[in-house]
């Protein structure tokens, strides 16, 4: 993904197009905007002490619970 953004950013880089009177144009670059616009948003979110970086440690360590619990279960039989 960081990749595609930074091909994306490369062509903000070369400064505004002139216009673009193609739809696809027009399209592509509401696309690039937008993807930018989201990669941000989620950048943000899962800065340490965020709700989603709470949410991804609380599921790891519930997995790892039930990952245990089912090595119990599975040892007694």
């Amino acid at each position: 993904m960081g990749e595609l953004m930074d091909a994306l950013d490369a062509l903000d880089d070369r400064g505004p197009a002139a216009d673009p009177a193609n739809p696809f144009d027009q399209a592509a670059q509401s696309f690039r905007t937008v993807s930018q616009r989201v990669n941000e948003a989620i950048e943000a979110v899962r800065e340490p002490g965020m709700p989603l970086d709470m949410l991804a440690r609380f599921t790891r360590q519930a997995l790892a619970v039930a990952f245990l619990v089912g090595v119990i279960v599975t040892r007694r039989r």
